[in-house]
C-alpha cells in the first residue's frame, strides 16, 4: 500500500490540471534544507516522561480524535497555563491532561463534548465521537501495545493500523483511478516509530511517503515549490471550502506528496520522507514566513 501512495502521487501530478510543481524553487529550498527534529523530541507538555506503553497508547487515542481539521470561524482554541493554545497542540494538551490523571475515554458524547471544550465547538466532534467508540470497541478484545510491540518496520505496522482501524481508510477517485494517501495511518506509524527509536529501539520507517493534509502545501505554496492555477488559488483566497473528493483537492494533496519525493530525491534518499514531511510541517508553524492560505475542506483525514 504504501508504494501504491507514492505511485497514485505521481499519476494525478502527471495528469493535474490545476496544481503545478516548480523544481527551481524545489532546488532552492533544497539547498537550505536543514531536517528539524521529531516534533515530539521537544518533550512537549512532558509527553516523553510516560513510559513507551502509555505514550503508544496515547498517541493512538490522539491519532483517533484528534490531528484533524482545527480551521473555523472562529477557529477552535482552549486557554491554559501555557496560553492559548489551538490545533493539534491544544487537542494534544487536552488528551495528554486526561492520560497523566488515568481518565478513562469511554466516555458519553457529552463528556467527550466537554473533554474537548473550547471557545467555540471544535470542528467535526461527532465524527471525532464515532472514532472514539469505534476505538473503545476495539479495545474490549484487543492490547493495541502488546499486539503492535514487536512492529519496528513502517510496512508491518502500516498494514495493521488500516487493517484493525477503518476511520484510518483515506482514498480518493481521480481519472477514475483510486487515489490513496492514508495520511493518519502513515503519521501515526511514523510517531511511533519515532518514540521508539528515541528508547534505543532500531526501527525502519523509509518507506513511508508523506501526510497529505492542508499545513504542508500551504508551505510548498508559500515557498513557490507548488501553485495554483487562477480558479483554485481564488477558491483559496476567499476561503471557499473545497467538497472533500473534489480534483482541487485530490491535486493537492497527491503533489504534495510527489513534491515531498523531489525533495528526497534530490537530497539522494539522505533524509527519510517523512522527516522531510515533519521538518516542512514544522515551518508551517512559523506564521511570518508563511504568507499563503490553506485550502479549507472538512474532512476527517486530515
Amino acid at each position: 500500500m504504501l508504494e501504491k501512495i507514492l505511485q497514485d502521487a505521481h499519476f494525478v501530478h502527471e495528469h493535474s490540471q490545476d496544481v503545478v510543481i516548480h523544481e527551481d524553487a524545489i532546488d532552492t529550498f533544497v539547498k537550505d534544507f536543514v531536517p528539524g527534529e521529531f516534533w515530539l523530541k521537544s518533550n512537549l507538555f512532558h509527553v516523553l516522561d510516560m513510559s513507551l506503553r502509555d505514550l503508544i497508547s496515547f498517541l493512538l487515542v490522539y491519532h483517533t480524535i484528534g490531528d484533524y481539521c482545527f480551521w473555523g470561524d472562529p477557529k477552535w482554541t482552549i486557554q491554559t497555563e501555557d496560553g492559548v493554545l489551538d490545533g493539534s497542540f491544544a487537542i494534544m494538551k487536552l488528551v495528554i491532561q486526561k492520560f497523566q490523571q488515568r481518565g478513562n475515554f469511554n466516555l458519553t458524547l457529552d463528556e467527550f463534548q466537554d473533554l474537548l471544550k473550547g471557545n467555540v465547538e471544535i470542528p467535526l466532534l461527532k465524527e471525532r465521537y464515532e472514532q472514539l467508540q469505534m476505538l473503545n470497541t476495539y479495545l474490549q478484545n484487543h492490547s493495541f501495545y502488546d499486539e503492535i510491540a514487536d512492529f519496528n518496520d513502517d510496512v508491518t505496522l502500516f498494514s495493521y493500523l488500516i487493517d484493525y482501524f477503518p476511520y484510518f481508510k483515506d482514498e480518493s477517485i481521480y481519472e477514475g483511478r483510486t487515489i490513496s494517501f492514508y495520511k493518519r495511518a502513515q503519521l501515526l506509524t511514523s510517531d511511533i516509530l519515532h518514540v521508539k527509536e528515541m528508547k534505543g529501539i532500531p526501527v525502519d520507517y523509509t518507506h513511508l511517503v508523506g501526510c497529505a493534509d492542508y499545513k504542508i502545501p500551504q508551505v510548498m505554496n508559500s515557498y513557490g515549490m507548488m501553485t495554483y492555477s487562477d480558479s483554485l488559488d481564488q477558491m483559496i483566497a476567499t476561503k471557499t471550502e473545497i467538497p472533500e473528493g473534489d480534483a482541487y483537492e485530490v491535486e493537492i494533496r497527491a503533489n504534495t506528496l510527489a513534491v515531498i519525493d523531489s525533495i528526497y530525491q534530490k537530497l539522494n534518499g539522505k533524509v527519510p520522507r517523512m522527516d522531510i514531511n515533519d521538518s516542512i510541517w514544522l515551518l508551517g508553524q512559523n506564521k511570518e514566513k508563511v504568507k499563503k492560505l490553506y485550502h479549507r475542506t472538512k474532512t476527517t483525514h486530515y
